[in-house]
């Protein structure tokens, strides 16, 4: 890690409950200066994920701490959807489109989160979405697996 804020974000999913967790960690100089995380009625384990970096992201704009920001997350889903198919997307009209013409336009999953997570990085010039391997040995990654995952066992809020 360099100087720069490091944030983990991680999302879990019960399909038996239809219940996920969400959560991230912040660290700055490798120490642990801020965590959250929720539990929360969601679709998918991608809806929980997409749900954690857009916490992350608010924590950001609230913190305006002027820094570069490095957002890492395990998922694909998310790390994809930043950093190429958001601007597909919102060229499209926010819709999915496929390459043969008869086939409709088809919704984007979560898309309310997708567009409030783009308005929200458009604020966010110095912050960036990366992926790291989950359950690789990340100290970060481990922390915000394990609070998602404890959310998503709480039996409140």
């Amino acid at each position: 890690m360099n100087d720069n804020l490091h944030i983990y974000v991680d999302g879990s999913f019960s399909s038996d409950t239809q219940t996920g967790g969400w959560a991230f960690v912040v660290y700055h100089n490798e120490i642990q200066i801020a965590s959250a995380s929720g539990r929360l009625h969601a679709r998918s384990n991608g809806h929980t994920e997409i749900l954690a970096l857009l916490r992350a992201l608010e924590w950001i704009a609230i913190s305006k701490t002027g820094e570069d920001i490095v957002v890492w997350s395990d998922s694909h889903y998310v790390v994809d959807g930043c950093n190429r198919l958001l601007k597909i997307w919102r060229n499209n009209g926010w819709k999915r489109v496929v390459a043969n013409p008869r086939e409709r336009k088809r919704a984007i999953p979560d898309l309310e989160e997708w567009q409030a997570v783009d308005r929200t990085l458009a604020d966010l010039t110095s912050t960036i979405i990366r992926w790291c391997k989950g359950h690789s040995g990340s100290t970060g990654n481990e922390e915000a697996d394990k609070l998602a995952s404890v959310r998503l066992l709480d039996s409140g809020t």
